[in-house]
């Protein structure tokens, strides 16, 4: 698909695998290191991305009318930063539980502006025909490296400490920025047209006046907000009241990424025999599920089964989906909108994680993390509503 897009899903590869094997390093700092509570480990979930995404809300406009690849690479310097100051902190015995939120709110709003900025970029050097194999491509990727990292990141803390993984994600965004370095081609900076295109409620206007983008933008708020605010509770649940060691916590959720591999590799060819309507409406139903069976959770080798075999059915439908959906929404945004459009859709989608997540800490704290995680899983079930309603899906 050409050399800049090489460059892109490079540097896309080298964080996601720092990602990877940094993955739930922040709510295990917390519970490990801070020793922190059900209540104190979902606020970290909650308040950064809920600040995170006020602080981006004027990216959008912002990364609208810039050249792409400089913003990325900017976001991606800023990140490998903050993410430093951690094992600096720890190293000199103060880090503290304010600390680690405030890495996590500019990680939030960095991840934001990045996003926003990839998929104008990926939308401007690949083809409209080759979007959907692009897409894929990103997803396995991504699957591929939470299969690969949480259990090598377990056991690379339980050798060398429980920041390691910290290093090894700030590290991949340095490396992401060279990657994208070598992505040099032409690219126009964008003119501004009209008088309100430094508003990023144009975004959501967007979004919200599409019939089809409406409802799939709605099910997917809920839908993620509800499947993320169950991750710190059940890393409270795994790893304070189920007493399961760092390395089972990282293969409960590296196991079950193989069926990401599975899903995005699905993609194309069930999108082919059954058109995308189909995918989104039929797998978009099918992917929330299971979710309800993390609530059964028991000790020892039946629980870490439970947890792999529900992850792995999530996670194939929600591969199989999400490269469709990712597609469908770069082909109905207009060009010199769609930064708008995508940080409108992250920014909702992070103030729904923390509002959620913040909800499922409170309700963990009154009730116990493992009701507060079914709680979760009988409510996903009615997400399905709102696809019925995107009837002009094409």
């Amino acid at each position: 698909m050409g050399r800049q897009f090489n460059w892109l899903w490079a540097a896309f590869a080298v964080s996601a695998y720092g990602s990877g094997l940094g993955f739930g390093a922040f709510p295990l700092i917390a519970v490990l290191v801070l020793h922190e509570g059900p209540a104190a480990v979902s606020a970290l979930s909650a308040v950064a991305p809920a600040v995170g995404a006020l602080i981006a809300v004027p990216l959008g406009p912002w990364v609208e009318f810039r050249r792409k690849r400089p913003v990325m690479i900017g976001t991606d310097l800023v990140r490998f930063a903050v993410l430093l100051s951690i094992p600096i902190a720890y190293a000199l015995g103060v880090l503290s539980y304010v600390h680690l939120v405030g890495v996590a709110l500019v990680m939030a709003a960095g991840k934001i502006a990045f996003n926003a900025a990839a998929g104008a970029y990926l939308k401007a050097v690949v083809r409209p025909d080759g979007l959907l194999a692009a897409n894929a491509r990103f997803e396995s990727t991504t699957w591929s490296s939470l299969a690969v990292g949480p259990p090598l990141g377990g056991a690379a803390i339980g050798v060398l400490g429980p920041v390691t993984t910290v290093v090894a994600d700030a590290v991949s965004y340095g490396l992401s920025a060279l990657c994208l370095g070598g992505a040099s081609g032409p690219e126009e900076r964008p003119e501004r047209t009209g008088r309100r295109t430094h508003d990023v409620r144009a975004g959501w206007r967007f979004l919200l006046e599409h019939p089809a983008l409406r409802a799939l933008f709605l099910n997917n708020l809920l839908v993620n907000g509800l499947i993320m605010a169950t991750e710190p509770l059940l890393a409270v649940l795994l790893l304070g009241e189920l007493g399961f060691p760092p390395w089972q916590y990282g293969l409960a959720f590296a196991a079950p990424c193989v069926g990401g591999l599975i899903g995005s590799r699905l993609a194309r060819p069930v999108v082919a025999r059954f058109g995308r309507r189909w995918v989104l409406r039929v797998v978009g139903t099918l992917r929330v599920v299971p979710l309800v069976g993390l609530a059964f959770v028991r000790p020892g080798v039946t629980g870490l089964v439970t947890v792999i075999v529900v992850e792995l059915a999530i996670i194939v439908g929600m591969s199989l989906y999400q490269p469709v959906l990712a597609t469908y929404r770069l082909e109905q945004t207009p060009t010199d909108r769609l930064a708008r459009v995508l940080t409108a859709w992250s920014i909702s989608s992070s103030a729904s994680i923390a509002a959620l997540s913040a909800l499922g800490g409170v309700l963990a704290a009154i009730t116990g993390p493992r009701i507060a995680i079914a709680v979760a899983g009988v409510l996903v079930l009615g997400t399905p509503v709102l696809l019925r309603r995107g009837r002009r899906i094409r």
